[in-house]
């Protein structure tokens, strides 16, 4: 499991505090410049591009010589248990702010089908239209009179403006296979942990790579569903609200479940070296929980998203 490094591996008993660091400034200039250049690709202007590839390389750049610094102060000796209580808890409260940022948008997608469909659809029983004195019915009495509330919605308020997709993605094609990925991908990173658990160094790599190629093949699927929305039944982000929703929803995940390939490949690089042992290797359960969580909330985009 250990290499020369790692044998002399002692952990201090006083609590290490890292020296003062530039990072988290150069960090937030890079999140700033991209989502900078999101919004400006969004709105066509010919910059947009460029400051998104700036920032993303100012991210990248970011977390190389960051964490690379918290890398060396863990090959040092230099993490106490008071340091490795910290990043445990760094961790959690991490993984509650994506649990956050996944909620508002679930809670938009939610908002749009008990809500505002209902209301535009002119929904008797919606009690909605009781508290604001029927202004749903009145909306779609004068407004769209010939909208009708279905999800997913394929004809918009305004299809001339709006034009809605043709069909959706079958449920039980590849968000299915994607499904059975995920899960998959959460017993081979899990079995990876037992090895840890048991001193196996060939059972931890095996299964970080296991873990790596069915999220990579996850991706890959979810690459084609895009192009073939796109190409062969009109699914888009400008064909209305569904999908706003579906390319939001699952263009969020699957930026993650990027981050967590990248997280995984970087950890399976560490393992090569020698970098952690049975007692010490809180890096690849930070990676673990977030692929987790990462599985967990697909779970909730395939009933919600796809599903029902």
């Amino acid at each position: 499991m250990s290499n020369v490094t790692m044998k002399k591996y002692h952990p201090v008993n006083y609590y290490f505090i890292a020296d003062p660091s530039f990072w988290p400034i150069i960090g937030s200039i890079g999140l700033f410049t991209t989502f900078l250049g999101l919004v400006n690709t969004l709105h066509h202007n010919f910059y947009g591009p460029y400051m998104m590839v700036i920032g993303i390389l100012i991210l990248l750049t970011t977390m190389f010589g960051w964490f690379g610094k918290v890398i060396h102060e863990s090959l040092k000796g230099l993490h106490s248990p008071q340091m490795d209580r910290t990043y445990r808890w760094g961790m959690m409260w991490f993984i509650v702010s994506e649990v956050a940022l996944f909620f508002v948008f679930f809670l938009a997608l939610f908002y749009t089908r008990l809500f505002g469909i209902t209301e535009l659809g002119g929904d008797p029983f919606n009690f909605v239209q009781d508290l604001y004195m029927f202004k749903g019915g009145a909306t779609h009495h004068y407004l769209w009179p010939n909208f009708q509330q279905t999800w997913p919605l394929l004809v918009n308020p305004n299809p001339e403006l709006f034009k809605g997709p043709e069909s959706v993605i079958p449920t039980w094609g590849i968000p299915a296979i994607n499904t059975l990925l995920l899960l998959s991908s959460a017993v081979t990173v899990t079995w990876a942990h037992w090895g840890f658990k048991k001193g196996n160094r060939k059972q931890i790599i095996l299964g970080l790579i296991l873990t790596i190629i069915l999220g990579c093949i996850f991706e890959g699927f979810q690459a084609h569903e895009y192009h073939m929305a796109y190409t062969e039944i009109g699914l888009t982000l400008a064909s209305g609200i569904y999908g706003t929703t579906f390319f939001t929803l699952t263009g969020l995940h699957a930026l993650h479940v990027s981050m967590g390939i990248i997280m995984l490949t970087i950890i399976l690089i560490r393992c090569l070296k020698g970098h952690f042992l049975p007692e010490h290797h809180f890096a690849f359960e930070a990676v673990s929980w977030y692929w987790h969580f990462v599985d967990v909330v697909w779970l909730f985009l395939f009933v919600f998203v796809y599903w029902i």
